[in-house]
This record gives structure tokens, sequence and C-alpha cells, in this order.
């Protein structure tokens, strides 16, 4: 399974009811964590998470309202005695810009790792999830994501049984490692089935909308989407600004189809989304409202 939890939809400012941007997915053990807007931490405490286990941190871009709330999160995972590794994933500059955040947390008694992104499209596997990484159009360096988790098929008795296999080859086969038997080399692919569909989440904000957003998009259980703007007459502003609207977001997910839409990331001055929703929702009808604090759990098909 997949935990996901929204931990802040808002974008510019925090609001007494809505913080800034964040998103974290759990899965065996492992957190990854998608941006980090002042707040993150209080949301995540509400939300009922924990930081120690927070392993990879990707950022977008490094607008304040999506990387402010580092180095209080720092603080408080060393606090918690933390000291495996913290990998951080995010647009070239990155380690420069943490450094210069660690300013005001310099004492860590874990090590932080870096993966800068120089290309337009990023493939990272860690901790059995894969990473995809393409870049969006936003004023300055911005990345989407989408994180899945593979399935592999089937473990294949009666074709292991037919190669002759003792059993104690059977689980490093299913793990995908290759194995010698009696002068012979047998690989998984002799043992298993055809793949099978995974989990895959996406998200993105801060960007015009974009083809690679759609194709990154496509088999997502959850499109969790930028939506800046509900009011119609702001469509100018989004493009000015190179943000989106409901209604852009929502024409990306028809095209994508994904299981459901979740918007995010709404302006300050957008308070009651709600308004807006069923416009969205003429464009692609599994678009809901994303919120502080909304979770899902997503789940491998039943056999």
């Amino acid at each position: 399974m997949l935990d996901v939890c929204l931990l802040g939809t808002g974008g510019m400012m925090p609001l007494p009811y809505r913080w800034l941007t964040s998103l974290m997915l759990r899965y065996q053990g492992s957190q990854l964590l998608i941006d980090c807007g002042e707040g993150t931490q209080i949301a995540a405490k509400k939300s009922g998470w924990s930081f120690k286990p927070i392993d990879v941190v990707c950022f977008t871009h490094y607008h304040a309202d999506h990387i402010s709330g580092l180095p209080g999160l720092l603080l408080t995972m060393g606090n918690a005695e933390r000291t495996e590794p913290l990998l951080f994933i995010g647009p070239k500059g990155l380690e420069r810009v943490v450094n210069a955040l660690r300013t005001i947390a310099p004492e860590l008694p874990f090590p932080l790792k870096f993966m800068e992104l120089t290309e337009k499209e990023h493939d990272i596997e860690v901790n059995g999830m894969h990473i995809h990484a393409f870049r969006v159009n936003h004023n300055v360096v911005c990345y989407g994501y989408s994180v899945e988790i593979h399935r592999a098929g089937k473990f294949q008795v009666e074709a292991a049984r037919s190669l002759g296999l003792p059993v104690q080859f059977w689980n490093p086969l299913q793990k995908g490692r290759t194995v010698e038997y009696e002068g012979r080399i047998y690989t998984p692919d002799q043992v298993m089935g055809a793949a099978r569909r995974g989990l895959k989440v996406t998200y993105c904000t801060d960007t015009r909308p974009m083809p690679v957003i759609a194709k990154a998009a496509e088999g997502s259980d959850l499109f969790i989407c930028e939506g800046m703007y509900g009011e119609p007459d702001k469509q100018e502003k989004a493009v000015e600004y190179k943000h989106m609207t409901f209604y852009e977001a929502a024409k990306l997910a028809r095209e994508a189809d994904p299981g459901e839409l979740w918007l995010t990331h709404y302006s300050p001055s957008l308070n009651h989304p709600e308004d807006y929703l069923d416009g969205a929702r003429n464009i692609f009808e599994r678009t809901y409202l994303g919120k502080d604090g909304k979770k899902r759990t997503l789940n491998f098909d039943e056999e």
C-alpha cells in the first residue's frame, strides 16, 4: 500500500485555515516529502505523521512558499536523534539553496545527500519507489514528480518446478536476482508472470499546462495538480504569472485520465474554492478539492 497525505494546499502565503504547499508519501516504512512550505511541521503533526522516517525530500522549485519550512524541519529531525542520511532531489542549485537555509540549522546529526536535476526528465529509484521528475513551465526552473510503486508478476510455481529448481532458489528469483544451479543460470523472467499494475501518484504545481504533465499523469491513481485560480476572470493572471486555473488542470486530467484529480496550491485570494468545483467537474468528473490533511491509502488491485 501507498499512503498519501496532502499536508498543505496554499500558495504564496499561509493562511489561518491553509498551510503552504507540501505532500507526504509513505511506503514500507519510508517517507517521501515533496516541497516543504511554511507550516509543514504543524500540518504533519495535525495529520498524525512523523518526521523521523523521511528519507527523501523533493523540491519542485525554490520559491519561498515551497521551501521555507525546511530549516525548522531539519532541526526537528535532528532533535529526534536521527542518524540516517537524508536525500534531497531538486533543480540545479539544490545544494547551494539548502546549505544557505542551513545557516540557522548548522549542526545536524545526520548526513545530507543531493541529487540535482539538470535534464528535462529524470528517473530515480529509491527505497522501492520509482520517481520520475519532469520539467514544467514556471518563471524559474521547476519540476513535477510522479512516484510509482512497480509490482512484479506472480511467481509461477509450475514453471519453477518444470525447470527442476529446488525451493531454496525460488525466493531469490522472486526478488529479481539471478541464480546458478548445477552449472546453469536461471533468471527471474523464467519463473515470473507479466508485471501487474502498481500504484502511482503524480504531483505538479507552479506551471502553465504542458503535454508532458498529462503524459506523466497517465495511469496515476491520484493526480495532484495546481489550481491556483478558480475564478474564470483570472485566466490572464494565470498566464502572466505562469500558474494554472481549475479548468486547465481539469483539461490535463481529462487527457491523462487518472483515478482522481485533487486540486491544490490555491491563491490566498481564493477563499471558497468549492464555489468553482462544478466548473472543473464539467471538464473532468473525478475532480476533488485538495484540503490540508487530506489522506488516501492506495492499495494494489485484488487478485
